[in-house]
């Protein structure tokens, strides 16, 4: 897995602890963490043990997680990465999140563009898929304007809602051929 990307105006390279204290800075936002399986952080310590938890399912390839940081200010934006790898059926799954401040800028594409040219061109895979909130419309707006297709409508596996009355997510997929 490789340690850094490269897009115009992204650097996207893995997480390290040193990232806790911006990380903690986004993932505690209530407007980003909305749309996420996680509620807002209140302590720093939160962003330092869900880096390490990312970052141990890495050293089993099982997952990634990338700082996104605007090449011009050195600044992390966000996250993104493949929070499931699968080689043998070569199907990811991403995700991503992005400081409130830059919204709208276009970086979360041109994030997940980088994502998506590693994973078909490096890693081999055949298919990607996104799963989101009906709500998070800004997310669906970025994934149709990448070419994902909605696939259908699930029910929530993570968390303690789970049975009929779980939240719904949509599924949207990405093949190496769209």
């Amino acid at each position: 897995m490789k340690d850094k990307l490269k897009s115009e105006r992204l650097l996207l390279r893995t997480i390290t602890e040193a990232d806790a204290p911006r990380l903690f800075e986004i993932w505690s936002s209530p407007d980003v963490t909305k749309f996420m399986n996680i509620d807002p952080f209140t302590e720093i310590k939160q962003a330092a043990d869900m880096i390490d938890f990312l970052n141990g399912l890495a050293r089993e390839n099982k997952a990634v997680r990338y700082a996104i940081i605007d090449r011009k200010s050195g600044t992390i934006i966000g996250s993104c990465g493949f929070n499931e790898l699968d080689y043998g059926q070569r199907r990811a799954e991403i995700g991503y999140d992005l400081d409130p401040a830059f919204w709208g800028k276009q970086y979360a594409p041109e994030a997940i563009g980088c994502m998506l040219a590693y994973a078909f061109d490096e890693l081999g895979m055949s298919r990607i898929d996104a799963k989101v909130e009906p709500e998070n419309v800004n997310s669906i707006k970025v994934l149709r304007k990448l070419r994902f297709t909605f696939a259908g409508t699930l029910r929530c596996e993570e968390g303690a809602d789970s049975g009929p009355s779980a939240p719904l997510l949509n599924l949207y997929t990405r093949s190496r051929e769209d």
